[in-house]
């Protein structure tokens, strides 16, 4: 019982950082990072010159971004004070899946582009990646 209680409480921490990750892309994060000027290689003003409307088409996407990773956040959040309680298969395939798909991705793409924030993210994985890790266990033990 206290792994399961462990494995919850880890993914719904996960499940609050997403949240958090979404109100930043949502409502903070500035259109281009140094780090995204450095990938295109090209100066700020140059990116400006050329694409005018890229700042503010980025912070609409930003914004719609973010409320993705909050409503990822949420549910996850959900699931695992719910659903991922009980050390179901089908609970912890969904939040294999989902995690693999959202932070999980993430944090792989930036590393792909080297980002700033590489290990930030990697570290975000890591509630996710405690959960899994003990629900599994929680449920090899009980075959066991």
């Amino acid at each position: 019982m206290k792994i399961q209680l462990f494995a919850s409480g880890a993914l719904a921490f996960g499940g609050v950082i997403l949240m958090g990750m979404g109100l930043y892309f949502a409502f903070l994060r500035p259109p281009m990072l140094p780090e995204d000027i450095r990938y295109m290689g090209a100066s700020l003003a140059q990116i400006q010159a050329a694409m005018p409307g890229l700042g503010p088409w980025l912070a609409r996407v930003f914004g719609v971004l973010g409320g993705y990773m909050f409503a990822t956040g949420l549910l996850t959040f959900y699931v695992a004070v719910t659903g991922f309680r009980t050390g179901r298969l089908g609970a912890i395939t969904v939040v294999s899946v989902s995690g693999l798909a959202s932070i999980g991705w993430m944090a792989i793409t930036n590393f792909a582009i080297d980002s700033d924030f590489k290990w930030f993210l990697l570290a975000f994985t890591l509630p996710w990646l405690a959960a899994l890790m003990l629900a599994l266990l929680r449920s090899w033990r009980k075959t066991t």
